[in-house]
């Protein structure tokens, strides 16, 4: 693909940065499409394998595991060697490991029989992947969006995100179901896999790390996106003893963890909990789709949590010149509130158990409410990483996956097995509502104001960085 010449100078700024976003958001649509597929195909992937559906959570803790165990790496490549390759390299890496993943149970691959073992290793291998990719759309983001959108660009990818994410149970039984596509779970697999790998080809003819190497960006673009940037030059040397040393870093890692140990139910359980906790309502292919679209309602109005909090968080800003308090009010307020609705669908599963829509409809506002952090999390990874955005994105993402991580292995591995059913479900969400107000704490030490290398420090420390009018 050719890029279109640069407008002369003096010429209206070009767009070229929307079409960057635009290709970001499909790679954050992949993203979650291939990870909420786990959910939706444990059943019959274990079916195949032979083994009890309940030991699914080792493939989900494999990945949970190198998911946030590779986030600071992959961010630290971003930072140090372009968003552009080091996202080349994850999406293709973690296509090839999708696709590997429809192979298990069988011995086509030279004859050698990948059982649950392989699958639990698969699973790992596509968490190092994956782990690559929300740091290094943060990076992308930095390098090519002005300060004062970054929450909306934020917000718009994570938008994105919840979207694939919410639709994917639905779609799973679209391509599935035997009066409908007819695929086998194997082909739907291989399906999502090709998907990413055409997006790397795209991504590849088309994106450049920084708007001065692509030829279609013109010098009005440039300063607008440029506008009050500190523009550093030359290879980018993470700061690791200051990274290590930041309270404010510490307690972003700390507001994150809350996010991943509790929302999580909703990704890999949600889909699963709300079939056999609501039975009656699965017996026909239409009650199916009702089910799996009323478990993906969360992430699917979620996505309009992300698009306000990012908006609105930019837009406080720009009215107030407050950044601080326009990051962390919104990430007070959604943290409140998903608590809330945690406490209230525990409630409903007490007191009216059989209720499927008022169950569904305070997790739909409780996924609305914790989404309206998610802008403005990453976008605090922005205004304090500035050239280190990758790596301090990893940081927190890693933190948080971690943390996920245990939580992963204590709903499914603890409380689903010796509490299953309904009071399960009681215990879980109780305790997500407790975390979530711990998680209020959280946002209210977090000054998006104190970038963890200021520009003084960056000017005294590099001769070579110079200011941008």
């Amino acid at each position: 693909m050719t890029a279109a010449p640069a407008p002369p100078p003096g010429a209206a700024p070009t767009r070229i940065r929307y079409w960057v976003l635009f290709l970001l958001c499909l790679l954050a649509m992949i993203t979650y499409m291939d990870r909420a597929a786990n959910g939706s195909a444990k059943k019959a992937i274990m079916d195949d394998l032979g083994v009890q559906e309940n030991d699914f959570f080792w493939v989900l803790i494999a990945f949970q595991l190198a998911y946030a165990l590779f986030e600071i790496p992959s961010g630290w490549l971003g930072d140090t060697r372009g968003p552009r390759s080091t996202l080349l390299r994850v999406v293709l890496w973690w296509s090839f490991f999708v696709a590997l993943t429809g192979f298990v149970g069988t011995s086509h691959l030279a004859g050698v029989y990948l059982g649950f073992t392989a699958l639990v290793v698969i699973q790992f291998f596509f968490g190092v992947g994956e782990a690559g990719a929300f740091p290094n759309i943060a990076k992308a983001l930095y390098n090519w969006f002005p300060a004062a959108d970054r929450g909306f660009a934020k917000s718009v990818i994570w938008m994105s995100a919840r979207f694939m994410g919410g639709l994917t149970p639905a779609v799973w039984i679209l391509l599935t179901d035997k009066n409908l596509a007819e695929l086998t779970w194997r082909e739907a697999m291989w399906l999502f896999a090709a998907v990413a790998a055409v997006w790397a080809l795209v991504f590849c003819l088309v994106f450049r790390n920084k708007p001065g190497e692509h030829p279609a960006v013109n010098e009005a673009e440039r300063a607008e996106i440029d506008a009050g940037r500190v523009e550093t030059k030359g290879a980018v040397q993470v700061p690791w003893g200051k990274l290590i040393r930041s309270r404010n870093l510490w307690a972003v890692c700390l507001m994150y963890a809350v996010t991943n140990y509790c929302w999580y139910f909703l990704m890999y359980f949600l889909p699963r909990a709300m079939q056999t906790e609501f039975a009656t309502y699965t017996t026909t292919t239409r009650g199916k789709l009702l089910v799996a679209l009323l478990a993906g309602c969360p992430l699917l109005i979620g996505m309009f949590g992300c698009l306000l909090g990012g908006t609105l968080s930019d837009r406080y800003i720009r009215r107030t010149g407050d950044r601080k308090w326009g990051r962390r009010l919104f990430g007070v307020i959604g943290y409140g509130g998903a608590g809330c609705c945690y406490f209230a669908a525990a409630g409903v599963k007490l007191a009216a158990p059989d209720n499927l829509f008022l169950f569904a409809s305070f997790l739909v506002l409780m996924g609305f409410m914790n989404d309206l952090i998610m802008a403005p999390a990453w976008a605090v990874c922005q205004d304090i990483g500035r050239d280190y955005a990758a790596t301090v994105s990893g940081a927190m993402n890693m933190f948080g996956n971690l943390v996920g991580a245990t939580s992963t292995l204590l709903v499914t591995g603890l409380l689903m097995k010796e509490y299953p059913g309904p009071q399960g479900i009681l215990i879980c969400f109780t305790m997500y509502g407790v975390v979530y107000f711990l998680g209020v704490g959280a946002w209210l030490m977090i000054d998006a104001t104190k970038p963890i290398v200021s520009d003084a420090e960056l000017l005294a420390e590099r001769p070579l960085a110079e200011a941008k009018p």
